[in-house]
C-alpha cells in the first residue's frame, strides 16, 4: 500500500477549503491546507460577504440618516461621507473574524498550515516551497476571481474590482460600474448611498439578469430613486484614461451614441475559477470554460482529487462551498457515498429592497418546460413593513401541476431571512398548508409566507360549492350584509 504524508491535503484557505480542513482534522485525518495568500479566509472575508456586508451598513445607516424627517424625526445637516473611516471599520470587522480563520484555530483542530503555491507533479504530489508533499486525498479549492474582460481600452485605462473597492482611501466623486449583477448592484446603491454620482451600464434588458425581470426591475426602481443611472442593453465601444477620469463611450438601447465619464471605474462582469499555475493540465484533470469538472460527489475524474466552491463553477456563493466541503468530507473520511443535490439552493442579493430566492424561478421554469402557477403578496399589505416604512416588493410563490412548490423569490425587507422559513420548509417537505395553518407572530414582515400559502388556499376553501355545502349540511343563512344596498 502506498505511503503519503498526509491523508487529505486541501489547496485553498477560503469557505470550502476550511470547512473541509476543520472537519478532517477533527474527525482524526492528518490534514494539510495550503494557502497562497498570507492569511486564511479566501476571498469571501477578505474581498466580498465580509467587506461588502459591513460596507452596505454604512451605507444604510448614512441613507437612514438622511431620511430621518419621513420618521418624524429632527431633519440631520450630515456631513460628508470620509471614506477612509469606513474602510478602517471594513478591516476591523475582517481583523475580528480572522482570528476564527486564523493558522492557530486549525493547528488546534489538528491540521497543518502552509503558505506557497503548490504545483502538481504526479496525482498525489504537489511541489511546494522546493519540497514534495503527497497525501491520499486531494481537495483543489483555489476560489474564483474577477474577470477582465476584452474590452476596447480596458487594458490601458486604470479600473478596480472587489479586490480594490473595500480598501478606497476617499469616496469616489463619481463611479461608473461595468456589469449589474449582485457584486454590481450591492457596489451601486452603496457608494450611491454614500455620496457618490453611479453609473451603471448592462448588456441585457435587466439587471440582476439570473432574477425574474419583475423581481429585479423593483430593485432598480428603487435604486433609481436614490439617483442611481442605468444604461441597459449598452454595448461599450470604448474605455479610455483621462488621466483624472475615465471615460466610457457606448451605444445605449436606442442605438445612440453616449460618452461617459467618471472618477472610477469598476470592472464586476463575472468571476472565473482560479485554476492557473497548478499544473492540473499536466496530470489529467478535466476542465471546461466554468472551472474543474466534477460529478454529484464533487469528484474530479481522478476520484481522490475533489474539488469544491467556486472552482468548479457551478454556485458561486459561500453557504454552496461550505455545504459542497461537507460532500466532500462525507465521501474522502467517512467514504460515505454521498451525492449534492443543489434543488433547494437558496441565495440572496443585499440591496434595498433584498432579492432572495429559492429553486426554480419562473424564468427558470419556462426554459425547463414546466407548467406552473403563481401566487404572490404584496409587502405593501404587510404591517409591519408598512410601520416601517419600507413596503416595496412582493413575494411570489412558484406551484407546478400537483401542486407541489417549486421555488420561491422574495423581493423587499429582510427577504434574505425571509426565505430561510421557505429553506426549512422545502427541504424538510413540508406541506404547504402546515405553513398556511402555522401561528406567525404580529405584527412580522415573515408573515408575508404564511399570507401567500393562504392566498393559494383560499379559493379553495371559501369557493362557492363549500359554501352551498356548508348552507345545506348546517343551514346556514347567507351573506347579512350587501354592500350595495342602502341601509337606513
Amino acid at each position: 500500500m502506498a505511503k503519503f504524508d498526509y491523508d487529505i491535503a486541501i489547496i485553498g484557505g477560503g469557505a470550502a477549503g476550511l470547512t473541509v480542513s476543520a472537519g478532517a482534522a477533527q474527525l482524526g485525518a492528518k490534514t494539510l491546507i495550503i494557502e497562497k495568500e498570507p492569511v486564511l479566509g479566501g476571498d469571501c472575508l477578505h474581498f466580498g460577504c465580509v467587506p461588502s456586508k459591513t460596507l452596505l451598513k454604512s451605507a444604510h445607516v448614512y441613507h437612514s440618516m438622511q431620511r430621518s424627517k419621513e420618521y418624524g424625526l429632527p431633519e440631520i445637516n450630515l456631513l460628508p461621507v470620509d471614506f477612509s473611516k469606513i474602510a478602517s471599520r471594513i478591516k476591523s470587522v475582517i481583523d475580528k473574524i480572522q482570528v476564527h480563520d486564523s493558522v492557530e484555530r486549525f493547528c488546534k483542530l489538528g491540521a497543518q498550515v502552509e503558505f506557497g503555491s503548490p504545483v502538481f507533479i504526479d496525482e498525489h504530489t504537489v511541489r511546494l516551497n522546493c519540497q514534495t508533499v503527497s497525501a491520499k486525498h486531494w481537495v483543489i479549492s483555489t476560489g474564483s476571481s474577477s474577470v477582465s474582460p476584452p474590452l476596447p481600452g480596458l487594458e490601458n485605462t486604470p479600473y478596480i474590482t472587489n479586490k480594490e473597492i473595500f480598501s478606497l482611501k476617499s469616496l469616489p466623486e463619481s463611479l461608473i460600474i461595468l456589469g449589474a449583477g449582485p457584486i454590481a448592484i450591492e457596489m451601486a446603491q452603496a457608494f450611491s448611498r454614500l455620496g457618490s454620482k453611479v453609473t451603471v451600464l448592462q448588456r441585457s434588458n435587466q439587471i440582476l439578469s439570473k432574477e425574474d425581470k419583475d423581481m429585479a426591475d423593483v430593485v432598480m426602481a428603487a435604486m433609481k430613486v436614490e439617483g442611481v443611472r442605468f444604461y441597459l442593453e449598452s454595448d461599450i465601444i470604448e474605455i479610455r484614461d483621462l488621466g483624472n477620469k475615465r471615460q466610457v463611450d457606448i451605444n445605449d438601447s436606442q442605438g445612440k451614441a453616449v460618452t461617459l465619464t467618471a472618477s472610477t471605474l469598476l470592472v464586476a462582469l463575472g468571476r472565473k475559477a482560479n485554476i492557473g499555475g497548478l499544473g492540473l493540465t499536466d496530470i489529467g484533470v478535466k476542465m471546461d470554460r466554468k472551472g474543474i469538472i466534477v460529478d454529484r460527489r464533487l469528484r474530479t475524474n481522478h476520484s481522490h482529487i475533489y474539488a469544491p466552491g467556486d472552482v468548479n463553477g457551478s454556485f458561486q456563493f459561500t453557504h454552496a462551498a461550505g455545504y459542497e466541503a461537507g460532500i466532500v468530507v462525507s465521501n474522502a473520511i467517512f467514504h460515505l457515498p454521498r451525492k449534492a443535490d443543489y434543488t433547494w439552493m437558496p441565495w440572496a442579493t443585499y440591496c434595498d429592497p433584498e432579492l432572495a430566492s429559492i429553486g426554480m424561478n419562473e424564468k427558470a421554469a419556462k426554459i425547463a418546460g414546466i407548467d406552473h402557477q403563481i401566487w404572490t403578496e404584496d409587502f405593501s399589505d404587510n404591517d409591519r413593513a408598512r410601520a416601517e416604512g419600507n413596503d416595496r416588493g412582493k413575494i411570489k410563490l412558484i406551484l407546478d401541476n400537483s401542486e407541489k412548490p417549486i421555488g420561491v423569490q422574495i423581493v423587499g425587507p429582510r427577504a434574505g431571512d425571509l426565505i430561510g422559513e421557505w429553506v426549512v420548509l422545502l427541504n424538510g417537505k413540508t406541506k404547504l398548508s402546515t405553513l398556511a395553518g402555522a401561528i406567525h407572530p404580529y405584527p412580522t414582515l415573515v408573515e408575508i409566507n404564511k399570507r401567500v400559502a393562504s392566498s393559494f388556499y383560499s379559493p379553495k376553501i371559501f369557493s362557492p360549492t363549500i359554501k352551498k355545502g356548508l348552507k345545506f349540511f348546517f343551514n346556514l343563512k347567507g351573506a347579512s350584509c350587501n354592500p350595495s344596498s342602502d341601509i337606513r
